[in-house]
């Protein structure tokens, strides 16, 4: 099979501020010493990162057993998390420092210092004990973005109960799955949660989800939004009761290194979802690393990730890697346009919010709504920008540097997954210049590749598949009671090299090693004999003018194979016809090629996406395909987004 064609040119660089560079924890100089430790030494270097970030009980034996495709980090050694959260920063001045902030969707706000935040974790690690919570005991928790969440998963860290939580927007079947799948014992859920000015009910959902589950055996609600569920005498229990009896006082389990720490499923669209699996010392080392070397974070800073906590970039950065380095963290509970399109920048103006990290989708919403709703609010508190999710196309990444970063803010563009835990491809802001569309250079200790189907090194400029060729501590340790699938899933791609991860991305990298991601594999479109990414296609859509943002797939086409099919959001006011449509064609001809031209371009004035902002292409697949729609649904932000666009297809 062809590698996959790169097609668009970047040429546009940045370098770090000198500014920012004299401050930075990394600086070039720190961070190409690391590196170099890194590529010739990846244990020492990770071994080294342990002791620096991460407070241990005893020390480790052995700092990798790596039995492919089966790792333990730090082996021997003892350490908790929610101790490195928490514990370690209440002797100095971080002890009255906040710790969460917390806004609400209709506007209450909440602060919780690092001293309140312990006193609660421990006093709900207690709450989990007297419902017979045991060592080792899976919790689920189904909860909305309120501080109860990051509280109870603390908790559970405490006395090493390994959590599962599942995203509030799962249906109650998703939930179900989840849960038996998991053998959980307890659930933690609210009544509801506010979305977009309505509560989004979970008590139902959990009801549902666990009837007849034979596993649980407690469920304890946090009295949110105020609507009346009904509480199951003997199961169910609300929160406020069982904190006010609890004591405050809970020593953290010193915990084995390769202890579980959590369990989150992904799903796919079709088939059980995947229970991903890691553990404490490893994850732990891994993620505050990163959120101190990519996010330079400082003690002043107020860091917000607008990440929904049910994902994996919730759990590593909104709360144990960014909690880990005694960092404040914001968290909102609901949408990014309630009440109004200029939401998330009156946060940050309020909160003097320094470092922001959001996806590239919502990014796009933005520039749909219009330049105005930024530029109506101060934000000259952010220092550094982020991105995560999917790929971030130039035009976007250079709309965020000006109207949000002010030409002043260095973007951190990070490519990761579930299942490596951290952030494994990014830049180091004070070390590394950055390219528009691109996530640069591997983090240090990290070693990753191009490769073919047939597992050769792909040459610049071409692409191939993204490879991870060592392991990482963050590492997922395997898939909840399936050690087969998590083999074949995930290391079985290549019988030479063997042992080496599949990512399930497609990217290139430029003659500077820099790489680029193109989005899954699963999404190239082979047109023509040409293998194109849909990321590149719409990059090229994107940099028109009028469009605000796109989203491109294949359906089958008798004569080339697979024809390309856009979606395009044009920004507002824009008049979107048939003169649009051929400017389109040719942008995407100028930029890329003829092969590439979209033999459909469809305007819609949304896509569908998830709650945590990714485009659902494959739904968009079934609609350019003329199919039902296939898998679930109960993920989508807005139901009513696909009804419209069945409804101008069926038109």
């Amino acid at each position: 099979m062809p590698d996959i064609e790169s097609l668009l040119t970047e040429k546009r660089t940045f370098k770090p501020d000198p500014a920012f560079v004299k401050q930075a924890n990394w600086n070039r100089r720190k961070a190409a010493e690391l590196r170099e430790l890194g590529e010739k030494h990846p244990k020492r270097f990770w071994a080294k990162m342990a002791k620096e970030n991460v407070t241990w009980f005893s020390p480790w034996k052995k700092v990798l057993d790596w039995k492919p495709p089966f790792a333990k980090w730090f082996v021997g050694a003892k350490t908790n998390v929610s101790y490195n959260c928490l514990d370690r920063h209440l002797d100095g001045p971080r002890r009255n420092k906040a710790a969460i902030i917390w806004e609400g969707e209709p506007g209450d706000v909440r602060t919780l210092t690092f001293a309140q935040l312990h006193r609660e974790v421990c006093k709900f690690a207690n709450v989990l004990k007297s419902q017979g919570v045991k060592k080792g005991d899976r919790v689920a928790l189904y909860m909305p973005m309120i501080p109860e969440l990051a509280i109870a998963m603390l908790a559970c860290t405490r006395i090493g109960a390994p959590h599962n939580i599942v995203f509030g927007g799962f249906s109650a079947e998703a939930l179900r799955d989840r849960i038996e799948d998991a053998g959980a014992v307890a659930v933690v859920t609210a009544d509801a949660g506010w979305r977009r000015g309505k509560p989004l009910p979970l008590k139902d959902a959990v009801d549902n989800a666990i009837e007849g589950v034979e596993s649980v055996r407690s469920v304890v609600v946090v009295k949110r939004c105020g609507p009346e569920v009904p509480m199951r005498a003997g199961r169910d229990h609300w929160w406020h009761e069982l904190m006010a009896d609890a004591s405050a006082k809970c020593p953290p389990a010193k915990l084995d290194a390769e202890h579980p720490l959590f369990i989150l499923y992904t799903s796919g669209t079709t088939g059980k979802p995947k229970g991903i699996l890691h553990t404490t010392g490893g994850y732990l080392t891994h993620v505050t690393t990163t959120a101190k070397a990519i996010f330079d974070l400082k003690d002043e800073d107020v860091y917000w990730c607008t990440a929904d906590i049910g994902w994996i970039t919730g759990h590593s950065y909104v709360v144990y890697g960014i909690l880990a380095n005694g960092t404040t963290s914001l968290m909102y509970e609901g949408a990014p346009t309630t009440p109004g399109p200029d939401r998330f920048w009156d946060i940050i103006e309020r909160h003097g919010v320094s470092i922001f990290y959001t996806a590239p989708t919502a990014i796009r919403t933005f520039i749909r709504l219009g330049d105005e709703h930024p530029k109506s609010h101060d934000l000259t508190s952010l220092r550094l920008l982020g991105t995560v999710g999917e790929p971030i196309n130039p035009e976007a990444w250079m709309w965020y540097h000006r109207v949000i970063g002010g030409k002043r803010c260095p973007i951190v563009d990070t490519w990761w997954q579930t299942e490596t835990g951290g952030i494994m491809i990014t830049p180091l802001p004070g070390a590394v210049d950055t390219k528009p569309g691109s996530a640069t250079l591997t983090f240090p200790g990290v070693k990753a590749a191009i490769l073919s189907e047939e597992g050769n090194v792909v040459k610049p400029p071409n692409g191939g598949l993204l490879a991870i060729q060592q392991p990482w501590p963050g590492m997922l340790r395997g898939i909840w009671g399936d050690p087969k699938r998590y083999r074949e899933t995930y290391w079985s791609k290549w019988k030479n090299p063997k042992d080496t991860y599949f990512a399930g991305d497609g990217a290139h990298k430029d003659k500077q090693g820099y790489f680029w991601i193109m989005g899954r594999v699963d999404d190239v479109m082979n047109v023509s004999g040409h293998r194109i990414g849909t990321m590149e296609v719409e990059s090229a859509l994107v940099s028109h003018a009028k469009v605000a943002e796109a989203a491109v797939v294949g359906r089958p086409d008798e004569i080339t194979g697979t024809a390309i099919v856009a979606f395009v959001t044009p920004i507002g006011g824009t008049e979107a016809g048939d003169t649009l449509v051929a400017e389109l064609r040719r942008q995407v001809t100028k930029e890329i090629g003829a092969m590439a031209k979209p033999a459909d371009i469809r305007f819609t004035d949304a896509l569908p996406k998830t709650r945590s902002g990714k485009i659902m292409r494959r739904l968009l697949r079934d609609i350019a395909s003329g199919k039902e729609t296939a898998g679930d649904t109960s993920t989508l932000e807005d139901l009513s987004v696909l009804a419209k666009l069945r409804e101008s297809d069926e038109g």
